[in-house]
């Protein structure tokens, strides 16, 4: 493979052939970089996502698959209001609103409340959502079925 015979040579009848710099590219250490990055980003994605702690309800409801990030607006325990990981209070939430979403009405936003807060406050919220303007707003809830995950309670 390496070595090529000659006919008329009168060393032995051989040839030596010089080495050649190998043209192939390692991929090993870029798969195994990948392999980390990927198991890292698949940690901390479900950190990510959740912003507020809270105990959800639970519920028999389809699971939403839409690719745009919606706004969240949660409620804890304590009835405070967060909008992302900011809280607010309940008077300046429609502002917020139409300011981080430049006043589109049709931007999804999410309502996650605690569930033993009670029932009229996320109807407050929902009716603040609604009033300035909102038209895509939903509840959201835990499925059945699937254990949630000791929360921490925030201060």
């Amino acid at each position: 493979m390496g070595a090529s015979v000659s006919q008329g040579s009168g060393r032995g009848g051989r040839r030596r052939t010089r080495n050649r710099p190998m043209s192939d590219i390692n991929v090993t250490p870029f798969v195994d970089v990948m392999l980390v990055l990927l198991v890292i980003f698949m940690v901390t994605a479900p950190l990510l996502t959740a912003g507020v702690q809270v105990d959800l309800p639970k519920a028999q409801t389809s699971v939403i698959t839409e690719t745009d990030e919606p706004l969240s607006v949660t409620i804890d325990s304590d009835g405070r209001v967060f909008l992302q990981d900011t809280k607010i209070p309940l008077n300046k939430l429609s502002a917020r609103l139409i300011a981080v979403t430049g006043a589109n009405p049709d931007i999804r936003i999410f309502v996650r409340g605690d569930k033993t807060i009670d029932y009229g406050r996320v109807m407050q919220v929902m009716g603040t959502i609604n009033a300035a303007g909102f038209r895509k707003v939903a509840l959201i809830t835990e499925l059945p079925g699937i254990a949630s995950v000791p929360q921490k309670k925030r201060k």
